[in-house]
């Protein structure tokens, strides 16, 4: 598979506190990676240089081929990828439906695009809860509407950053089901989570960072042959 995203020594920095010393991973088209490493490593700091949140000082990141380190966010929004933020920040007085429609995109013109009937149909519990605005949600069904909400701007790329943070343990499945039917559809996605075992089974490459550096990247039967990385590393 070909490169939709490529991250190449990337170094960032908040004001004089240096976070990344040389990231670089890919994502290929049509699979699933993932970041990896304890809290407070330079996961979430990655995934905003990438968006353009917080700008990379050195390094590149290519996306669909084309260079976008220095772009607006906006832009590299419009691009096609599309964030499930930490903390989901839905629109707490908007509906579901509302939260949905305000996001809806097709840029690239998708012959089959994402629409709320189709969000629905992925997560019934939003369709029951359509009305409800979003501060009625359980965490659960807010997670599940700020996935519904990002598949709703039909991303190249789906990002996820802790999409199973705070779940109890039947709505964590709930969601992984759902990133597997994605999968099996062909929807690119970048993961950022700690459940080692279930991102095994989800993904194809990982990539693990240690304050700031990328200390580990291989597939996923690597990942699994090799336990002690995860007690060394990752905290399970």
């Amino acid at each position: 598979m070909s490169a939709l995203l490529e991250v190449r020594d990337l170094q960032t920095a908040y004001g004089a506190s240096q976070v990344l010393f040389g990231i670089s991973f890919s994502v290929a088209a049509g699979g699933v990676a993932t970041l990896l490493g304890r809290n407070g490593m330079g996961k979430t700091t990655t995934v905003r240089s990438i968006l353009g949140l917080t700008p990379p000082r050195t390094g590149e990141v290519r996306f669909l081929g084309e260079r976008i380190d220095g772009l607006a966010p906006d832009r590299i929004a419009r691009m096609g990828l599309a964030l499930v933020p930490e903390g989901r920040q839905i629109f707490p007085n908007l509906t579901v439906e509302e939260n949905l429609r305000a996001f809806a995109a097709n840029r690239r013109v998708r012959a089959e695009p994402w629409t709320l009937d189709r969000v629905y149909a992925l997560f019934p519990a939003l369709a029951q809860r359509r009305r409800n605005l979003g501060n009625q949600l359980s965490g659960g069904e807010q997670q599940m509407l700020a996935i519904g909400r990002a598949l709703m701007t039909n991303p190249e790329l789906l990002i996820l950053d802790e999409a199973t943070e705070g779940l109890a343990p039947l709505i964590r499945e709930q969601i992984w089901a759902c990133l597997d039917q994605l999968r099996a559809q062909g929807q690119s996605i970048l993961v950022i989570d700690k459940y080692v075992q279930r991102l095994i089974r989800l993904a194809d490459s990982h990539t693990v960072i240690e304050r700031g550096r990328v200390v580990w990247s291989g597939a996923s039967g690597e990942l699994a042959a090799d336990p002690g990385l995860w007690h060394r590393y990752l905290g399970v």
